[in-house]
């Protein structure tokens, strides 16, 4: 196959001044790697929320609509004029989508060309398309016989929970609370702390939530939409010791709960009058489910705090070598602990229609899609 075989198609958000969302697959350019670089063939591409957050933004899904035929169709939303001011660093502009996916290697740079031919998972934005240069050491070589699909999804989801893990243990707790925990990470963080000893509280919103948590051997499952879900969060935080969280939800009261409750437990061994307890309580934020202000108070003691959860980040503090050692037990266990199962797979074309999108937005619980960008465009 000679460069001019290959044709790239790619998905690009843009978010224009005027107030409108604009969603298109495009021909690209196909770069060819250097030093240090493979050209992957994307076969497989999972959908995860914060790829929605990057193509759709803030708009108004409500407003769909799309416009011209075959190839030309874009499809297009209302974008409050009231949420512009927050991208203007991406407005007018077209903007790659997709963190992650998995694929073969077709071209290879003078170093790596013993990664031709090879299925690897990568980690690098705009994997929405159909050919994509990225740096050979930021993936993982997946093991003979298996497929794009099967390793589409094994760094952004298992590297966020292995990286909670960690970040756990480095900054001293022993057990922790998870919300949004029936979510596919969320399932894949019970299955790596079942099978490292540790204690999970999981937060979910539904019957239908514990059930499934409950099914895959759960122990200490609590719906923020129970009654008593207030005193039922203290008694598992009393059960298993958690003191640091990893939130979701990002909004309203949630994070309040979580500290109010741990609070409580810390408090219920000190006598007389005190200004709350030492112990350390730690609740770190890493999704925006809910839009609305996150609002806290002052009444957890003396030792708290909040903050914002970036995997990146904790890999870089922790080193290339244990980094490396995380990547390989995702590979070990890609069928196991981290294997993600999804609802369909649908091409870059079906990106562009609004009952497709709508499917997609609305994250129930057990739905998950895989984008496979090797279908035919504009049809």
């Amino acid at each position: 196959m000679s460069n001019d075989d290959l044709q790239n198609f790619a998905l690009l958000s843009t978010l224009t001044s005027g107030g409108r969302l604009l969603l298109s697959v495009a021909e690209t350019p196909v770069e060819m790697p250097g030093t240090g670089e493979i050209l992957v063939r994307v076969e497989a591409s999972p959908i995860n929320p914060s790829d929605l957050l990057t193509m759709l933004g803030p708009a108004d899904l409500s407003t769909m609509a799309v416009e011209g035929l075959g190839n030309r169709r874009v499809l297009t939303a209302a974008v409050p004029q009231g949420a512009l001011a927050a991208l203007k660093g991406r407005l007018d502009a077209p903007f790659p989508v997709g963190t992650e996916g998995a694929g073969t290697v077709v071209r290879a740079g003078p170093d790596t060309q013993h990664l031709l031919g090879k299925k690897v998972s990568v980690l690098a934005g705009g994997m929405y398309c159909r050919y994509r240069k990225v740096p050979a050491a930021g993936g993982i070589t997946l093991p003979d016989g298996a497929t794009a699909a099967e390793g589409a999804a094994l760094l952004v989801n298992p590297l966020t929970a292995l990286t909670m893990v960690e970040t756990m243990r480095r900054e001293g707790h022993r057990a922790l609370v998870h919300t949004a925990a029936a979510s596919n990470l969320g399932q894949i963080l019970v299955r790596i702390c079942q099978a490292d000893g540790i204690d999970l509280v999981n937060i979910v919103r539904s019957q239908v939530q514990i059930d499934i948590l409950k099914g895959m051997g759960a122990r200490y499952v609590v719906s923020s939409e129970s009654a008593n879900f207030r005193s039922e969060l203290a008694e598992a935080i009393a059960a298993t010791g958690a003191t640091i969280a990893f939130d979701a939800v990002g909004g309203g009261h949630l994070a309040h709960h979580i500290l109010h409750a741990m609070e409580s437990v810390g408090r219920r061994n000190i006598k007389g009058l005190t200004h709350g307890s030492a112990a350390k309580k730690q609740v770190y934020l890493y999704g925006r489910l809910d839009r609305s202000p996150l609002e806290l108070d002052w009444n957890y003691g003396t030792a708290w705090s909040v903050g914002v959860f970036v995997m990146t980040n904790v890999l870089q503090d922790v080193g290339p070598a244990r980094a490396a050692e995380l990547r390989d037990r995702i590979v070990r266990e890609m069928k196991t602990t981290f294997a993600s199962r999804y609802t369909a797979t649908i091409g870059l074309s079906d990106l562009l229609d609004p009952q497709t999108l709508t499917a997609i937005t609305k994250l129930a619980t057990g739905q998950k899609y895989l984008l496979d960008p090797s279908r035919p465009i504009g049809v």
